[in-house]
């Protein structure tokens, strides 16, 4: 795995995504449920994907690349819970083993998910897993691993989804997608510009882990602290990589409080009957925070359903 600060082409997703045709799915746009009437909000639902969320296009594409010999030895990676989940499908579809480091914390319902896809949850404190990362552990091991943020072909395949909502909804003006890592944004980003310049691509953080918004601030890429209920988002850090190409792709970034999250996904259970995880309900949030003026004809990238249940109970009854 060589780092790049590369963006993707528009041919490379394009072909990235004729290939991926028998495993991903067209996710659905759909409106958010307003009962004033026609919404200008639109949802991108990639809680339908195979393992409920948008890592299959990325991660899928990376494993796909790898050279036979290369994915016998196994696949690995770090993650949170939707990385791990993608990887363990992916293991079972190649027939290799797959093990991904994660943190102690992470929800119940994303450890259980990776198991029952055939896939080994490695679980240590939370440092270690960022310790593993920024140290390059994994160049210590026999696995293929295959990192969430910075590998390109990750990018290429998330890339798919961009392709996806230009071809649904050609008159979206703003797309809002949620920042982790960073190789979603990196990909959805790379295919909206490439195709029209004048869509606004916003980035959205949660407040309590905003390591984009504080990279831009300064000019240089950032680490912050981080404490927030969106585990999927939950990177404390920009890697040099990731923040060389996404700041030249995005137009805004807007941070989204943990009340706005938790009344998202209870609107979003209630309205559009759709389950969410923090992570996915942030995109909508800052939707609903810019004044329609500001930003038109809006898509939402929803990107993933695993929430612990018990979670889920307590946001909706705080309603």
């Amino acid at each position: 795995m060589t780092p790049t600060t590369k963006p993707p082409s528009l041919e490379e997703i394009t072909q990235a995504a004729e290939r991926m045709r028998e495993v991903v799915v067209r996710s659905p746009i759909v409106p958010l449920h307003d009962f004033a009437g026609a919404s200008d909000i639109l949802l991108k639902l990639e809680i339908h994907q195979v393992v409920t969320s948008f890592k299959i296009r990325g991660i899928y594409h990376a494993v796909a690349s790898l050279a036979p010999e290369v994915r016998a030895h196994g696949l690995s990676t770090v993650s949170a819970g939707n990385t791990a989940q993608a990887l363990a499908w992916c293991g079972r579809h190649f027939d290799v083993p797959s093990r991904s480091i994660m943190p102690d914390t992470a929800p119940a319902t994303k450890i259980e998910a990776v198991k029952k896809y055939g896939g080994e949850p490695v679980l240590v404190p939370m440092d270690e897993v960022f310790a593993f990362l920024k140290e390059r552990r994994w160049e210590q091991q026999p696995y293929a691993f295959i990192h969430p943020w910075i590998e390109r072909d990750v990018w290429i395949g998330h890339g798919s989804l961009g392709l996806e909502i230009l071809a649904d909804r050609p008159d979206v003006q703003t797309v809002f997608i949620p920042v982790g890592g960073g190789g979603l944004i990196t990909g959805v980003a790379s295919a909206l510009k490439a195709t029209n310049p004048d869509i606004r691509v916003v980035a959205v953080e949660p407040e309590g882990c905003a390591s984009l918004y504080e990279s831009m601030r300064q000019g240089k890429p950032a680490s912050v602290p981080c404490n927030t209920m969106c585990d999927g988002v939950a990177v404390p850090y920009m890697t040099d990589t990731v923040f060389g190409v996404v700041k030249s792709l995005i137009d805004d970034v807007v941070l989204v409080s943990e009340e706005d999250t938790k009344s998202t996904i209870r609107r979003l259970a209630l309205g559009n009957r759709v389950i969410v995880e923090g992570s996915a309900a942030l995109p909508v949030a800052a939707a609903l925070k810019t004044p329609p003026d500001a930003r038109g004809r809006s898509v939402c990238v929803v990107t993933g359903g695993s929430i612990d249940s018990r979670k889920l109970v307590a946001i909706l009854g705080d309603g």
